[in-house]
């Protein structure tokens, strides 16, 4: 695989964190007991979108140097998987 196909695979894998890193330490209004007038309780406290950012890069990095060393260092492919393709048929 090459340089392009890794960097669109970051990006895919960066994306799929991000919606899954985006929850964690979202504290809401109503956490610290201080809504402020106009908006909804449930509304978050404040901006975390730089350390959501850092920690989905993070762990993108940690995601993609795995499957780059399964699949360029160990040598690791589908073949290994046994019967994850179909049979073929005779």
């Amino acid at each position: 695989m090459g340089w392009v196909t890794y960097t669109a695979l970051f990006f895919i894998i960066w994306w799929t964190v991000l919606f899954a890193v985006l929850p964690f330490g979202l504290k809401t209004q109503d956490d610290d007991q201080n809504v402020v007038l106009g908006t909804p309780s449930s509304a978050p406290r404040g901006p975390h979108m730089l350390r959501a950012v850092l920690w989905t890069t993070l762990v993108s990095f940690v995601v993609l140097g795995s499957f780059y060393g399964l699949i360029e260092v160990i040598g690791f492919g589908l073949d290994d998987i046994p019967n994850f393709l179909p049979q073929q048929l005779n």
